[in-house]
């Protein structure tokens, strides 16, 4: 009895991030304002509108046994923020931290984060026709935090569902509100 009522709930759960995410991906595909970061060669951009504020890098104070894509906590005017190098939890190549990496600090389901990236861009304002469907990919590729692919100019950007990303169980950031 027990085993089926906890595969009812898991279903459950599934079924609740689809729909967020199904939501996130109309919310992106009608267009709106994204700040823009690069991770690497690549250009993302998220929702301004999760966005706190911008800092500049500074060593946060590192938490034992916490994965290595959370760098450790800041204390941000009195609030304990984590911060997530994103380059890691990402997996780029490299993370090497210089003048120009910052941390964008984001308010995701009420929780103050930090996101450490290589670079901010600028703020894009993107017509609901600029923006794309993100491709199907293979099961190994997790495509569940890209939100659509933007296309200005000579730019691509990949549009990402923030908010899944920092609340997804491997993040371990933000409590599943299920439980």
């Amino acid at each position: 009895m027990d085993m089926i009522h906890e595969g009812t709930q898991v279903a459950r759960h599934e079924t609740a991030r689809e729909q967020a995410h199904a939501a996130a991906q109309a919310h992106a595909q009608a267009g709106g304002e994204f700040l823009t970061f690069r991770l690497g060669a690549e250009e993302y951009g998220i929702d301004i509108l999760k966005v706190q504020e911008i800092r500049s890098y500074e060593q946060p104070t590192r938490i034992a046994n916490a994965p290595a894509f959370v760098k450790g906590v800041v204390n941000l005017r009195g609030v304990i923020v984590p911060i997530v190098d994103l380059r890691l939890k990402l997996a780029c190549e490299s993370a090497e931290y210089n003048d120009f990496t910052v941390v964008i600090v984001l308010n995701v389901k009420g929780r103050v984060v930090g996101a450490v990236v290589d670079s901010v861009s600028d703020v894009l304002e993107l017509a609901a026709g600029t923006i794309k469907p993100a491709p199907e990919m293979n099961s190994a590729v997790d495509t569940s935090f890209i939100t659509g692919i933007g296309s200005i100019q000579d730019r691509m950007l990949i549009l990402m569902d923030i908010e899944a990303l920092m609340s997804s169980a491997d993040m371990g950031l933000i409590g599943d509100p299920m439980h």
